[in-house]
């Protein structure tokens, strides 16, 4: 009975020393193994087996993030014997950070970094997460406190660039790499927001004013050069309106002097086959028209008496006697 006794214990010893020192680890996780509280090995993803008297693995600090029923946020740190190899983003909580020109602001800022070395990331610091949020904090102060609260404001990308570098390089001796660096808000006091909010107002105001004064200006320049173009036009058709005038008023003339030319060479023909003087006759016809054109009027009643009476007598008999033939 009592063998049997011994037997059962020495089993259940056996089984519990292949449980204890069988260990199974996850993708993208890893185990730092100490023999005797020296390092031994890393242990990888898969099964692996150690021997639970001597072998002990090593925990690492690591940080959570975890919600009450208030929804407030609460950050605890916890001890765990595997490490994360996976990118791992911290969201930091509202540092109150002074600026180059005083004035005192909030910047929430997150942090992606990824353990590439976990035995450094063991023992080379003693508490990973709490060191990294001090660096982060310290080095957001120091690299905003170089700023002033403009450049703060509209350098975001050159503040994370900036941070990156600085935390890459001070956390390569932890086994750790900084991959980003995202600053979420930035708060001013509110009656810093205040004035910065008089500011944009009376800059869109400002710039509201310019667009309609460039409005109205590009509306009176169309105007203009649409009076202009309208003045040229109307210029143009009067000149040449003018010029159709002055043609038609020229080819009147000519037509007219035409007429008169074939009328004159009609009438000087007809004399001189008649023995007659076509001067004469010319003469009297002009001298006739003019007399008729003097004496026009109703309410003229002035006589008119040729000085040579007797030159436009015979002009009038030389007409009667080449009529009377």
């Amino acid at each position: 009975m009592g063998f049997i006794l011994i037997a059962g214990a020495i089993a259940l010893f056996i089984l519990i020393f292949a449980i204890a020192g069988f260990k199974i680890i996850q993708q993208s996780e890893v185990m730092i193994i100490e023999r005797l509280g020296k390092y031994n090995r890393t242990l990888t993803s898969g099964i692996n087996i150690i021997w639970p008297i001597i072998d002990k693995p090593r925990e690492i600090t690591w940080r959570y993030v975890v919600e009450d029923t208030y929804g407030q946020k609460q950050i605890l740190f916890r001890q765990k014997t595997k490490i994360d190899l996976r990118e791992t983003v911290y969201d930091f909580p509202k540092q109150n950070v002074i600026t180059k020109d005083n004035v005192n602001i909030q910047i929430n800022a997150l942090l992606y970094f990824q353990i590439m070395d976990p035995v450094k990331a063991v023992y080379e610091i003693e508490n990973l997460p709490d060191a990294i949020e001090k660096l982060t904090q310290t080095t957001l102060r120091n690299v905003i406190g170089e700023l002033e609260l403009d450049e703060s404001l509209s350098s975001r990308d050159t503040i994370n660039t900036k941070l990156r570098s600085i935390l890459d390089d001070a956390t390569n001796k932890w086994g750790v790499k900084v991959n980003r660096v995202e600053l979420q808000d930035i708060a001013p006091p509110p009656d810093v927001m205040a004035a910065m909010e008089k500011q944009m107002r009376a800059e869109r105001d400002r710039r509201a004013a310019v667009l309609e004064a460039e409005g109205k200006k590009k509306a009176k320049i169309l105007e203009a050069e649409g009076t202009k173009e309208s003045e040229i036009k109307k210029a143009e058709g009067e000149k040449q309106a003018e010029i159709l005038k002055a043609e038609g008023l020229a080819q009147a003339k000519i037509k007219i002097s035409e007429a008169e030319s074939e009328s004159i060479k009609l009438v000087s023909g007809a004399i001189k086959t008649d023995n007659g003087d076509p001067v004469n006759y010319l003469v009297a016809t002009k001298y006739i028209e003019t007399l008729q054109k003097m004496v026009e009027g109703n309410d003229n009643k002035t006589v008119y008496m040729p000085y040579e009476a007797t030159g436009v007598l015979s002009s009038l008999g030389g007409i009667k006697e080449m009529l009377n033939r």
